[in-house]
């Protein structure tokens, strides 16, 4: 196989991996599967995390992660 062939695949899973948080957080069923709202939703989040309240969303995001994926 060739190396882009690799990489290529290595991207798809990747994006396929978040898609799946995505699903698993239950933002798909939230917004009816409605993918304006859902990229509207991750552009807030976005710009959340760059503003000056987002050292602490960084700090604390992991650890409700891990209580929530258990």
């Amino acid at each position: 196989m060739r190396s882009w062939q690799v990489e290529r695949r290595k991207r798809t899973r990747h994006l396929i991996e978040l898609g799946g948080l995505v699903v698993k957080a239950g933002i798909v069923d939230l917004t009816g599967d409605d993918r304006a709202t859902i990229y509207g939703a991750l552009l807030w989040i976005a710009g959340k995390l760059q503003s000056e309240q987002g050292g602490h969303a960084v700090r604390s995001g992991p650890e409700r992660g891990k209580r929530r994926s258990c």
